[in-house]
């Protein structure tokens, strides 16, 4: 646990995983710096945050950030790109984490704790997953005391990715439930993923920062259940208040890749490849280094499920 009065700085603070993250560093008695381009939209405030307004590419924010803070953590990133808002994968996930690098480099920062994705590697298929691990690589080559978390699908009652689940089963549109699956018709299955619950994520985060045996160290992160999209959306239906009578479809991947990024298209070309890998890792190492067992997906989603918004 985080030394009572420790200085952090934290990035994506206004965001899903952010705000957990924001509020388990305040719990641990840890002041936080946390910067944010609207401050308005931090979820904790009081003495212990002190709002830094600015973004990733603000020299004097960054400088104001990371000054006298023993660790930094960076939780940053994008799904989708928006190149007329400057948000590209090379430019958010890479060009940004080495701009803050610097900074923490210049201001004797100890510390790093990054947030990376499970499938993050060298030979990745996707830029998301590709600019994921040359962020790492930077992260790794900089000196600084490391620790580097690569999460599954991360879930919870504020997130985006289950307002969509919600919206899939108990709106009126879309009219079915649906999937990227391989194959002509997309009946040749997809990839599974192992959902990991924020709370959980959030307490690695700010544990790590003392956390001596962490250092150096890459976890992939995700729960013990691994499941199937079909069955991750059964799952949900189960538990969703007002969840309509509708089917669970494949859409073909192939199909998704021609459309992805099409006006009024929800999803990326990179969202249709990752949904066909596999997000699944071993859990015993992150149970053991931090000594607790990650939640269940079932249980823990059907205990907010009438909560999401």
């Amino acid at each position: 646990m985080p030394d009572a009065g420790l200085n952090v700085a934290l990035t994506g603070a206004t965001g899903f995983v952010g705000r957990h993250v924001l509020e388990a560093l305040v719990q641990r008695g840890c002041r936080v710096r946390a910067l944010a381009r609207d401050p308005h939209r931090l979820p904790a405030s009081g003495e212990q945050v002190l709002p830094v307004a600015g973004d990733l590419f603000d020299d004097n924010a960054l400088a104001t950030l990371v000054e006298g803070t023993g660790a930094v953590i960076h939780i940053v990133g994008i799904i989708a790109e928006k190149p007329r808002l400057g948000q590209t994968f090379p430019r958010i996930h890479v060009d940004a984490t080495a701009k803050l690098l610097d900074h923490a480099k210049k201001a004797g920062v100890p510390r790093w704790i990054h947030m990376s994705a499970l499938g993050t590697r060298p030979d990745a298929v996707s830029a998301y997953h590709q600019t994921k691990w040359q962020a790492e690589q930077l992260v790794r080559r900089s000196g600084l005391a490391w620790t580097i978390f690569r999460p599954s699908i991360i879930h919870g009652p504020d997130g985006e990715f289950m307002r969509m689940v919600r919206q899939f089963w108990c709106g009126l549109m879309p009219p079915f439930v649906p999937y990227f699956g391989k194959g002509l018709l997309g009946r040749g299955g997809a990839g599974s993923l192992q959902p990991v619950w924020v709370e959980d994520v959030a307490r690695c985060f700010a544990d790590a920062v003392t956390l001596d045996k962490t250092v150096g160290e890459t976890y992939p992160l995700g729960g013990p259940d691994a499941v199937t999209w079909p069955q991750l959306y059964s799952i949900c239906k189960r538990h969703l208040p007002e969840a309509r009578n509708k089917r669970i479809v494949a859409v073909p991947a192939w199909y998704a890749n021609l459309i992805a990024g099409l006006p009024g298209v929800p999803f990326n070309r990179d969202q249709v490849i990752m949904s066909q890998e596999d997000s699944t890792c071993q859990t015993a190492k992150v149970e053991d280094d931090f000594g607790f067992k990650l939640a269940a997906f079932e249980p823990t989603f059907a205990g907010y499920a009438a909560s999401i918004a």
